[in-house]
């Protein structure tokens, strides 16, 4: 069982992330890779203090990179689109 602390790890701000904000009200995480869509929605509805619609997940595979003479591959990651209810938001950045 996850804690809900562990479930959010950052928030993801990009132009692509950006423009689904400003479009449908659909915030991005990058997420613990064993939380489920339940433990996402009431992490950011505890979190944020928001009504959350949908939950969608998505999970990267990891990457094979050059390491000297050999090969490394980094570990997989999980991310979730978080669509809130019309009228609510999330502020990253309170007060710039």
């Amino acid at each position: 069982m996850l804690g809900l602390e562990s479930v959010l790890v950052k928030p993801l701000l990009n132009e692509k992330t950006s423009k689904e904000t400003e479009t449908y009200n659909r915030y991005a995480f990058v997420v613990n890779i064993k939380a489920n869509k339940n433990h996402i929605k009431s992490a950011v509805e505890k979190f944020f203090d928001v009504k959350v619609l949908n939950v969608r997940t998505s999970v990267l595979p990891g990457k094979t990179k050059r390491a000297g003479k050999g090969f490394k591959k980094t570990g997989k990651s999980k991310k979730a689109y978080v669509q809130l209810q019309d009228g609510q938001k999330i502020e990253f950045f309170k007060g710039i």
